[in-house]
């Protein structure tokens, strides 16, 4: 008697959740089906994955104005260029987002960059500032760079779009070079401990600089070529736009090195060094002619959790949590094998 108690009553818990599941499966696909409905429409709604963030004006005061007043794009390059959160799409999805809904009617009069960044990818930098230039070029809107902490190698790339750079006094500068991560070879300690590999590969130096197997002469020169390619393209984007920098003081004596901001603003990196970025804002409006506090800055972000939540390196979906001791630099996973404009020390 207990036991057909005990299954009738797991038999109704069972059915219940199964009811909840197919009303719950019920409820998606009608929403799905009159989404698909409604994108057929013309009143359809462009979808946005970046929410509107009203930040301090040049007075450092938080406040809404009127829905057509002007508004200062704050950007944040922050963090290396080139992963995740940090990229050609997501830098080219704020300024798509930036003409449309509340933006539109070109309330946009002026994009300021916030840069704290080592730099990143080669593909990534040279997305990041095209995508700028041709905002810029577009709608014929200033852009104003600020460095607050560090603006080196693909940081500095980036800050080429801006009609102005303005720095803090402790911030550094520079790092314009190229950088592939360091290749190894393992081929001695393999022999030592008698291990033998074999790697099958069909095309003339597929497998260049393949670790496990004694190097050929020459094989590092297409990587070298490709590098000085880049470098070359680096150098001429920096003496186009800061053209107080000759190309001979550049390669020859700057190099790939940082500098203070003081030091970097002697140099022609930058405009203006020791100041804040309310300053370098104030700057901008002064360029714009925007003489009263009817304006508002903006950052659009995406704060979705479910971005996190479903990134790639969540510890949710790998199921793994990492605890580690960094004893050297190490590059990011993601950045491996591609050439980088990153300022990385070893």
């Amino acid at each position: 008697m207990r036991d057909s108690i005990f299954y009738s009553a797991l038999r109704a818990l069972f059915v219940a959740f199964c009811v909840i599941i197919g009303l719950f499966l019920g409820i998606i696909a009608i929403t799905m089906g009159l989404g698909a409905l409604s994108s057929d429409t013309e009143s359809a709604k462009l979808t946005t994955v970046n929410t509107e963030e009203i930040l301090p004006n040049a007075e450092g005061k938080r406040k809404v104005v009127s829905s057509d007043a002007p508004v200062i794009l704050q950007i944040n390059i922050d963090g290396v260029i080139g992963t995740e959160l940090l990229n050609t799409d997501t830098i080219q999805q704020i300024l798509v987002e930036s003409r449309e809904g509340d933006f539109k009617n070109d309330r946009v009069k002026g994009i300021l960059l916030n840069i704290n960044s080592p730099g990143g990818t080669v593909i990534d930098s040279d997305g990041i500032l095209h995508n700028l230039l041709a905002y810029k070029k577009r709608y014929n809107v200033p852009i104003y760079a600020y460095t607050n902490g560090l603006c080196a190698s693909g940081g500095m790339y980036v800050a080429l779009a801006a009609d102005k750079i303005y720095s803090s006094d402790v911030s550094l500068i520079g790092s314009i070079g190229v950088l592939l991560p360091t290749f190894m070879n393992f081929t001695k300690l393999l022999e030592k401990i008698g291990v033998e590999t074999l790697t099958i590969t069909a095309g003339k130096e597929k497998d260049a600089l393949n670790p496990l197997r004694p190097w050929k002469p020459g094989e590092d020169e297409n990587y070298r070529n490709i590098n000085e390619y880049y470098y070359d393209a680096f150098v001429n984007l920096v003496t186009t736009h800061r053209p107080q920098i000759s190309k001979e003081k550049l390669i020859n004596d700057y190099g790939a090195r940082i500098f203070p901001a003081a030091l970097a603003q002697e140099y022609g990196y930058i405009d203006v060094s020791g100041v804040t970025l309310s300053e370098a804002l104030k700057a901008l409006l002064e360029k714009l002619e925007i003489t009263d506090d009817k304006y508002q800055v903006i950052r659009l972000e995406n704060k979705g959790w479910w971005k996190t939540l479903f990134s790639s390196q969540s510890s949710l979906l790998t199921g793994t949590v990492k605890h580690q001791i960094t004893i050297s630099p190490e590059i990011d996973l993601m950045l491996r094998n591609q050439f980088l404009y990153l300022y990385c020390p070893q």
